[in-house]
């Protein structure tokens, strides 16, 4: 006989406890009896007023941030419905069923307030990392280290070519605001950039990774041992931002914990001969790390091991077989061939790269 569900009024009162129906194995149980927040409220303490309206429990933004993170919920408003809808999330929250979530604009308003203020999250991500450390978790004998793409929020449609003459006004974005008082803070924050997104300057304009977009770069420090991130700082997404980085995060890491790796993993990128004296010379870690060698170039194209150079007459001679000199015409006071760089370049004279057929294979 088919069932049927029966046709009742429901009841007036239940007995409902959160805490019963999350089971011991989940991993938000697992991860709530490591959590304490005293340190964080006492941090805190100074920037909130001791008069007025309560606000909302920073305790419960972080713990609905660290939902989001585990769960790969990266759209705070999604975040906000998902800990309405589940069990498990409210129960980790402190939130009881008939407790109100907070409105998706607070995290936003937290980040760029209080919490930016008080570098709360890096607060909370150094005492995860000392907590690791504590526990042996963290063997400090090789470093991993690597960028990942972040997509900015920044439109293809708001984007203007570079270099862009900024005009202040009072309708300027957050983002433009703030790029505009680090260049002023830092002049050498100032980069050469192709594509400028007119909403959020500081990101990068970037290709390789499909359809041209703009992106961040998240930078990781990874302990091998256990895979423990020891360090993460965002750059804009270009390569010589993801390098400087990486010797950010090692020192960092090496003045708050005393841990300096014995020998450091990294791919080409990090191969520059700039970045590996660091390593070597500075900091004494060995380097596994290939060599950026631009030698050889690029397919179908000459690189510098096809030049030939000629000791006794101080030049190089390309593929064509024609010269290449620092020095092509002669000075009354002569002049030094060193550049502001610290390089000498080599030029071939105008003549003969016009009329030389392997000129498309020159980088």
């Amino acid at each position: 006989m088919m069932g049927q569900l029966p046709a009742q009024q429901n009841a007036l009162f239940y007995e409902f406890c959160l805490e019963k129906h999350i089971p011991d194995e989940h991993l938000l149980r697992q991860i709530d009896q490591f959590l304490d927040f005293d340190q964080t409220r006492v941090h805190l303490d100074p920037f909130y007023s001791h008069t007025g309206r309560p606000s909302i429990d920073p305790e419960l933004m972080i713990r609905m941030l660290l939902v989001g993170y585990c769960y790969g919920i990266r759209s705070e408003r999604r975040l906000c419905d998902e800990i309405r809808y589940n069990l498990a999330y409210r129960w980790f929250c402190r939130l009881g069923l008939e407790d109100k979530v907070p409105d998706h604009s607070t995290f936003s308003k937290s980040r760029h307030g209080r919490f930016r203020d008080a570098d709360l999250l890096r607060l909370v991500f150094d005492t995860v990392v000392q907590r690791c450390n504590d526990e042996g978790l963290i063997k400090g004998e090789g470093f991993a280290t690597d960028a990942s793409y972040i997509k900015a929020d920044a439109s293809r449609q708001r984007m203007a070519d570079g270099p862009v003459d900024w005009q202040p006004s009072p309708t300027q974005s957050r983002a433009v605001r703030e790029y505009l008082d680090a260049l002023d803070n830092d002049p050498s924050a100032t980069r050469t950039q192709k594509k400028v997104s007119t909403t959020d300057p500081m990101a990068q304009w970037a290709g390789d990774k499909g359809p041209g977009q703009f992106y961040y770069s998240t930078n990781y420090l990874i302990d091998i041992e256990h895979n423990v991130i020891m360090d993460v700082e965002p750059t804009p997404a270009y390569r010589i931002a993801e390098v400087s980085s990486t010797r950010t995060m090692i020192d960092r890491v090496e003045e708050k914990l005393a841990i300096k790796p014995e020998r450091l993993i990294a791919d080409t990128s990090y191969g520059s001969a700039e970045m590996l004296d660091w390593v070597v010379e500075q900091k004494q870690i060995e380097p596994h790390i290939p060599v950026w060698d631009k030698s050889h170039g690029k397919p179908g194209m000459f690189g510098r091991a096809a030049f030939t150079w000629d000791n006794e007459a101080d030049c190089y001679y390309c593929p064509a077989n024609k010269l290449l000199r620092c020095r092509n015409r002669p000075f009354k006071k002569p002049r030094s061939p060193v550049t502001k760089a610290n390089t000498i370049i080599y030029r071939s004279s105008q003549h003969d790269c016009k009329t030389c057929e392997l000129k498309s294979r020159y980088l």
